[in-house]
């Protein structure tokens, strides 16, 4: 199993970015697909999911409104839109995939800051 996430960077406040998640080694579409995100000293917090078809989605209230998850099982990819970013949004964020156990990828950092 592998998850790769790639897009993370450094944007200014009211910005936007949008992280991918490239998965292989499981059945992509049968996994239920998760963001998470951790900033320095504080605990690792989900952030958002989307089921195995994408039809349902749930988010974390301090994204709500801002951020979306999408996927596409096709490119075995989810993704993550940030809209209006604050800098409390500045953290390390993950990609997990829950498919017979919990599977994480190795992180992309988000800086948001003037």
């Amino acid at each position: 199993v592998q998850l790769v996430e790639s897009g993370g960077g450094l944007v200014q406040p009211g910005g936007s970015l949008r992280l991918s998640c490239a998965a292989s080694g499981f059945t992509f579409s049968s996994a239920l697909m998760s963001w998470y995100r951790q900033a320095p000293g504080k605990e690792r917090e989900r952030v958002a999911l989307i089921n195995e078809a994408g039809g349902y989605t749930n988010y974390a209230a301090s994204v709500r409104g801002r951020f979306t998850i999408s996927r596409d099982n096709a490119k075995n990819t989810v993704y993550l839109q940030m809209n209006s970013l604050k800098p409390e949004d500045t953290a390390v964020y993950y990609c997990r995939a829950d498919r017979g156990g919990a599977y994480w990828g190795q992180g992309t950092q988000v800086t948001v800051s003037s």
